[in-house]
Parts: structure tokens; C-alpha cells; sequence
């Protein structure tokens, strides 16, 4: 067999050559706008200028298994097999190469970039959007690891744990905005673990307007919660927590009543007014045990919105759950999640994250509607492997095949359709593996036995 000798050749890339796949989502011109903005330009000719560093970012998470470099490799993949029949390979970063352009990046231009795309996509015809004219939004939290470096551990913080104890790991809190019809992020923010979501969602709510019906839990509950969503001109639809009681007003012909919600200490001192609301309370019996559920609500017809519609359709907000799902077990999958050592990377790989799973719900949403059928028909972890797939074959296409390619990747996920969601309830619990090993804590890093330079004295003393 003849061996061929290869030449080493530096990648030249322009910007809308690496991720094609994804450029109805996201545009080159929005990525070069970002870097404008954020002020992350390259000061000089460099082997990962800016766009580069900002498509890996986002690719890390489409190839969460994987190390950096061959992460680097995916992305390129497609240009690199062109080259192989010229006898030329192309050179790879290293990875001290590669965080060292995410410092100089910085995480400016991702934030800005989640900015710049990060919308609601559904429209009146996407099926389970909209209610009554409405948008139905949701606001949902979640926390995750982060590597355990001195650094992580001053910005973010460790969460609680028994006197005398120290968690494993430190928390970042990640705060969505989420579209319940397409399973779209909207809008996110990060905060140390110690802030609690209630201040987070209070901010996201920069990005709620008129039209839309905004749904959470019972733990976003406040007076200032409802205050302030109603000050955007965005309509609630709200659990409450049991303790909080409203005394009976007016009841409505569908059972509901309304009451009045009262203002906080704080905000009375700020001249706060009650506000009036509509309590709505069901049953819903779960392992033959009868729970009562309260919503409040400022949507006061109860012609177009009777109150089995709204208890009905606020059970929708589980559809972020499922946002979260996606986001971090079929996106990501690790189990650190996060892998940069230092908060602004940390930061950086967070909102590259959150531009990968728009990324693929817009595609999802796109087949979805020249498809007509509902976006959340089609499998998020199909359509992940799909993309995967498809960006190095859009890096070995003409423009004038691209649009070919581009409707066969709409076809292939087409393909990827789940079956229909069975209305169930499960308890909250988890199954554990059991290990005769006590767990690890941060007292034992770093207390392992050197490796030992072997010599032949080493092996006379053996």
C-alpha cells in the first residue's frame, strides 16, 4: 500500500462558510453585527479571528461529548475532506490554542448575539401557541454545575449542605423566558447560585408585551411578580402557594371569583395599590389523592376564557420543562455541563448553549411549518443528530445547490416525529446507582499519588 505524504496547511475561513446549516437561524450578518457591537474584533490576522471563536463556541454544545479539538474538527470537517484529495491537511489548534482565543473573545459577543436573534417564532396557525389571541409564554429556572476552580467558586457560589460540609460543586442559576408552542428560549439570564429566581424573572420580563399570556409557577408568586407583568401590558396566568389566601368577591358564573391581590410591605411604602384579580380553583386527583390547585389570572371574560380553559391550558407550562429537558440532557448531556474553568468563559459557553438549542428549534420550527404540523411533533434529539450530520455536507456545496440541500435537510427533520404526549403524572423522584465508595469531595482533589519517573534504580529497589 503507498503511503502519501501530507502538507500542513492553516485554515482560512470566512465567516458564512462554517455554519451553513444553521444560517436560517442564524445569519452571518447578525454574527458580523454582534462582534461589531460587543467591540470583539481581532486586532490582527489570527488562526481563530472572532467568527471563529464564536461558531465553536456554539458548536461545543451541538458536540458536548467531545474535547475541543475535535470539536474544532467537526466544525471543519467538510473543508478538510476537500483537501485530502490535494495531499493537503489542514492544521489544528491546540487546546491551549483555543482558550486562549475564548479569553480574548470574551463573552460580550455571545450575549450580544443571543440579543440580537433570540424572538418568538410561532405564528396564529402554529398549533398550541395561542390562546384566545394570546401567546402563551412562560418564565422557568433551573440551576447546573460548573467546573470546581477557586474561580467558579468566588463568582457563582456553592449552594447549602450540612454543617460542616461543602457541596461538590458550584451552581450557576439560568433563568427562560420560553415560548410554550415552538419550545423557544427567548429570553435568559445567568446569576450566582445565592440570587434567587424571583429576581431573575422579575427582569425577564424586559421581553413580555401586549398579546401575550405569561404562566408560572407557584414559586415566582409576589405581588411584585403581577405588578410588574401587568405594568408591560402582558397578561398572567399564575399558580399560588397555598399559605397565600384571598377572601371571596364577586363569584362568576363559571365558578371563579374574583378577589384582590394585596401589595407588600415595600411596595406599600412606594404607594402600591391593590390590584384585583380571578382566582380560579380546581381539583385534580393524583394516586387517588384529591389536590386543590389555585390560579389568579387577569383575564376577567369568562365567555372567551372560562375557567376550565385556563386550568386546562395553564397545565401547557410544563411544556418548559420540556424546554429545559432538551436544553440539559439531549443538547448537552454532561455531567458537569459546563466545561470552561473561569467565569467569563463560563459565561460565554452558557450563551453559546442557549444559541445552539435556538438553532435547532428554529430549523424544527421551519420543517414544522411547510410541513403544517406542530413543532413540538418533531424530535429535538433526532433533529440534533440530523444538524450534526448535515454541516459538513453544506461546507462541500456550491451556492446555487445550497438551496437543494436546504430542503432536504427540512425533509430529513420532517422525519424525526415523536409520537403523540400521553397525559400522565409522575412523582418527582430519581433512580440512584449504588457504589460501595464513599462520594467525592473537594478535600480529596489533588491528593493522588504522584506518577513515578521509572529508571533502573527504581527497579533494583522493586
Amino acid at each position: 500500500m503507498p503511503r502519501w505524504k501530507f502538507r500542513l496547511t492553516s485554515p482560512t475561513l470566512k465567516p458564512f462558510e462554517l455554519l451553513m446549516a444553521l444560517d436560517t437561524a442564524i445569519t452571518p450578518e447578525l454574527v458580523t453585527q454582534a462582534i461589531t457591537e460587543s467591540q470583539s474584533q481581532q486586532q490582527r490576522k489570527r488562526s481563530l479571528p472572532t467568527y471563529v471563536v464564536v461558531a465553536l463556541t456554539i458548536a461545543m454544545s451541538l458536540w458536548a461529548s467531545d474535547s475541543m479539538v475535535d470539536v474544532f474538527k467537526n466544525l471543519i470537517g467538510g473543508f478538510n475532506s476537500q483537501w485530502i484529495r490535494c495531499l493537503v491537511r489542514w492544521k489544528t489548534p491546540t487546546s491551549s490554542s483555543i482558550s486562549e482565543a475564548r479569553q480574548r473573545v470574551g463573552p460580550r459577543v455571545m450575549t450580544r448575539l443571543f440579543e440580537l436573534v433570540a424572538r418568538p417564532l410561532a405564528t396564529q396557525e402554529t398549533e398550541s401557541a395561542f390562546l384566545g389571541g394570546l401567546r402563551l409564554m412562560a418564565i422557568d429556572g433551573t440551576v447546573f454545575d460548573v467546573p470546581d476552580t477557586q474561580a467558579n467558586a468566588r463568582v457563582f457560589g456553592y449552594p447549602g449542605s450540612r454543617p460542616g460540609t461543602k457541596a461538590a460543586f458550584p451552581k450557576v442559576r439560568l433563568v427562560l423566558l420560553v415560548e410554550l408552542g415552538t419550545h423557544i428560549i427567548t429570553d435568559a439570564l445567568i446569576s450566582p447560585y445565592r440570587i434567587g429566581e424571583r429576581i431573575k424573572a422579575r427582569k425577564l420580563l424586559r421581553s413580555v408585551g401586549e398579546g401575550m399570556l405569561l404562566m408560572w409557577d407557584r414559586g415566582l408568586h409576589s405581588f411584585k411578580m403581577v405588578k410588574a407583568t401587568l405594568d408591560q401590558q402582558c397578561h398572567i396566568l399564575g399558580r399560588v402557594p397555598a399559605q397565600v389566601k384571598f377572601e371571596v368577591g364577586k363569584v362568576l358564573p363559571d365558578g371563579s371569583y374574583l378577589s384582590w391581590i394585596a401589595p407588600d410591605r415595600k411596595s406599600k411604602g412606594t404607594g402600591a395599590n391593590p390590584i384585583q384579580i380571578r382566582v380560579i380553583e380546581y381539583v385534580i386527583e393524583e394516586n387517588s389523592i384529591e389536590r386543590t390547585y389555585r390560579l389568579i389570572t387577569d383575564l376577567m371574560d369568562t365567555t372567551q376564557f372560562p375557567a376550565l380553559l385556563l386550568a386546562q391550558s395553564y397545565h401547557c407550562r410544563w411544556e418548559a420543562e420540556n424546554t429545559l429537558d432538551e436544553l440539559k440532557v439531549h443538547l448537552n448531556g454532561r455531567k458537569t455541563p459546563i466545561r470552561s474553568k473561569k467565569p467569563r468563559e463560563v459565561i460565554q459557553e452558557i450563551y453559546g448553549w442557549l444559541l445552539a438549542h435556538y438553532c435547532i428549534r428554529h430549523l424544527i420550527f421551519q420543517a414544522a411549518k411547510n410541513a403544517d404540523i406542530a413543532p413540538t411533533s418533531l424530535s429535538f434529539t433526532g433533529t440534533l443528530k440530523v444538524i450534526r450530520r448535515a454541516i459538513p455536507q453544506f461546507q462541500q456545496v456550491t451556492s446555487v445547490e445550497k438551496p437543494l440541500l436546504v430542503s432536504w435537510l427540512f425533509a430529513e427533520i420532517v422525519d424525526q416525529s415523536i409520537a403523540p404526549k400521553q397525559l400522565r403524572s409522575n412523582p418527582r423522584v430519581v433512580k440512584k446507582t449504588r457504589s460501595k465508595f464513599p462520594a467525592v469531595k473537594s478535600h480529596h482533589r489533588g491528593r493522588g499519588t504522584h506518577l513515578q519517573q521509572l529508571n533502573l534504580s527504581v527497579v533494583l529497589v522493586a
